[in-house]
């Protein structure tokens, strides 16, 4: 089955809410870690309709079938709601195809070299989105050095360090496995 869309995402409208398949799955909170109901924004929104203030939403992808899309799709409708999409310009359409790819990267790794994803952790203000993957694996992800574009497989790293402004690995003392983070910059 393909992942492939039809179209880019600035291209096809809002999707309805629900739209990754997973009801109930996602939550909202703000700055102080407070959780609300999913399409309750922590930031309110000015007069033209931009998010103000940290938002985060999180999907619980532990036993999940389909992931990846899962996660995009996840990952796309918050780009809705956050304003992202539709964009209005081709720099905003790049920057939103960038945070669709790098999820895609993160949760396929965490596929492929973990036990899978546990969770997708997505978090906006109005310069960064910061994604964050947790796994139970205990590999270090890293770009294969080096990098030669012809050979198939082992892109996913690289092209994770391209795209983005900064990543990282976070590990917790107290159980198994790790966070992959990414943050890439807000659309101009």
């Amino acid at each position: 089955m393909s992942t492939t869309r039809p179209c880019s995402p600035g291209d096809r409208g809002h999707e309805p809410s629900g739209a990754s398949g997973a009801p109930g799955a996602s939550a909202v909170s703000d700055a102080s870690g407070e959780d609300a109901p999913a399409g309750v924004g922590a930031g309110a929104a000015d007069a033209t309709g931009t998010a103000r203030g940290r938002q985060v939403r999180r999907l619980g992808l532990q036993g999940a079938s389909g992931v990846v899309p899962l996660a995009r799709d996840f990952t796309r409708q918050a780009l809705y709601d956050w304003g992202w999409l539709p964009a209005a310009t081709a720099d905003q359409r790049a920057a939103a195809e960038d945070v669709l790819l790098v999820v895609s990267e993160l949760v396929t790794n965490a596929c492929l070299h973990a036990e899978g994803p546990d969770e997708l952790a997505l978090a906006c203000d109005n310069k960064v989105i910061r994604l964050e993957v947790t796994d139970r694996g205990t590999g270090q992800p890293a770009p294969r050095t080096p990098h030669r574009a012809g050979r198939p497989g082992g892109h996913g790293m690289f092209i994770v360090q391209r795209l983005c402004l900064d990543w990282g690995v976070l590990r917790a003392p107290d159980r198994p496995g790790k966070t992959v983070w990414a943050e890439l910059g807000a659309p101009a």
